[in-house]
């Protein structure tokens, strides 16, 4: 997997080697656990998936590029894969998500790697995580319909970056930089994840 992420031009070293140390077969149904290591994304229930190794590779290294991504929130815990990878990446890792059955899941997954710099909560991710804030990073696994949410945007830490899919039918990924209290916003890749839900169930 990692060598086919290679070649798609993911270069960040460190960020390949994370993703080569978390099992991922361990995150998805054991029906689904021959097709673990393929450059897909997988459904988890509940109308969610467990996001393509190439997309998580990439946003991991967009968030690197120059820098190390320290404190960090996820917004969309999902099965708890990427944390997992965050976990060889940053400081420590607050994943927040929306769906208690899923968010169980998550914990079970993660229980067996006993990563000591990964926190789960049942949370609305719309909202961030305001009691652990600021973030030098922001990652989501779901897309955000009406652009960057401001609840995030003021969540991260002078110098962050943020990294959130936006759009309906046609989304991309948008890179928010925060430099003092200006935010600059950068359209990158276009992509396809499931969308950002308010609430929590």
């Amino acid at each position: 997997m990692v060598e086919r992420l290679r070649q798609h031009g993911i270069r960040d070293e460190k960020v390949l080697a994370a993703l080569n140390q978390v099992p991922r077969h361990l995150f998805v149904e054991e029906a689904l656990a021959s097709r673990a290591y393929e450059d897909t994304a997988l459904p988890l229930g509940f109308q969610q998936t467990i996001s393509q190794p190439f997309i998580v590779a990439r946003m991991c290294e967009i968030l690197r590029e120059g820098r190390e991504m320290g404190r960090t929130l996820e917004v969309g815990a999902g099965c708890g894969y990427q944390a997992a990878v965050l976990s060889h990446l940053c400081s420590d890792v607050y994943a927040v998500e929306r769906i208690r059955a899923l968010l169980d899941r998550a914990r079970e997954n993660l229980r067996q790697l006993r990563l000591p710099n990964v926190r789960l909560k049942h949370a609305d991710g719309m909202v961030g995580l305001p009691e652990a804030a600021p973030f030098d990073t922001i990652i989501a696994a779901a897309a955000a319909p009406e652009g960057v949410p401001q609840a995030l945007k003021a969540q991260l830490a002078p110098g962050g970056r943020a990294l959130v899919p936006v759009g309906g039918r046609q989304q991309a990924l948008i890179l928010v930089e925060r430099q003092g209290n200006s935010f600059r916003e950068t359209r990158l890749d276009a992509v396809r994840f499931v969308p950002l839900l308010a609430g929590t169930e």
